[in-house]
């Protein structure tokens, strides 16, 4: 009889793991996002924006996020855009999030030579329906080079992304993406890119994404 009951105990134990085992780590995904530029003046933008993600082998909608926000032109080369986001997010089957996201980039951007260097410094303050409250910092440098004729309008990109968060103090995730940049007008831009995302604390952490970005200036 004792050797049951401890059976039974020790199946108990092992049955978190067991369903912590079922939520794969990898996922392919697709990110569509639209960016909306409103001139205020020659220096500031009105931003609105929305993105829609596809995961879980490309089968399901797992993160939908609408938001608004402010685009401060500092000279030449400093640009400061505050931002809010409400996001929903269903990372697996059975769990649902939702989050209200402020964020504070600082973008430098600068020439040398043909190539285009971007450093981007973000704070963001996490807000969630559980109530949890996270700050995290993110830093991306990216580097563009156009290719062909002028009137392609086209450019590659390579970047690299790290976020530290504080809620865990450590750094936790990397994004490495390369892709092209098509500018069809001084309305319309297009980003096509392919990132890979590793994370260890996130579930899906490690990703493989096909992604695009419309930004369309009025």
């Amino acid at each position: 009889m004792i050797v049951i009951r401890l059976t039974f105990v020790f199946l108990l134990m092992l049955t978190p793991v067991s369903a912590q085992a079922l939520l794969d780590q990898t996922d392919n995904q697709q990110w569509n996002e639209v960016q909306l530029f409103i001139p205020v003046t020659k220096q500031i933008d009105f931003t609105l924006g929305g993105t829609l993600r596809i995961g879980r082998d490309f089968s399901n909608p797992i993160d939908e996020r609408v938001g608004a926000g402010f685009s401060f032109k500092f000279g030449k080369y400093i640009t400061v855009s505050p931002h809010y986001q409400h996001i929903g997010m269903q990372p697996f089957a059975g769990r649902r999030v939702w989050e209200n996201r402020l964020s504070l980039p600082v973008q430098v951007r600068f020439d040398i030579g043909k190539f285009r260097l971007t450093v981007r410094n973000l704070f963001e303050r996490r807000l969630r329906n559980s109530g949890l409250k996270t700050t995290r910092y993110r830093q991306r440098l990216q580097v563009e080079h156009p290719v062909g004729s002028k009137d392609l309008g086209l450019s590659l990109f390579i970047s690299n992304e790290v976020f530290y968060d504080w809620a865990v103090d450590r750094w936790v995730r990397n994004r490495f993406s390369v892709g092209g940049i098509k500018v069809f007008n001084k309305h319309f831009t297009q980003d096509f890119y392919y990132l890979r995302q590793n994370d260890g604390v996130s579930v899906p952490g490690d990703l493989n994404v096909i992604g695009t970005t419309l930004r369309i200036r009025l």
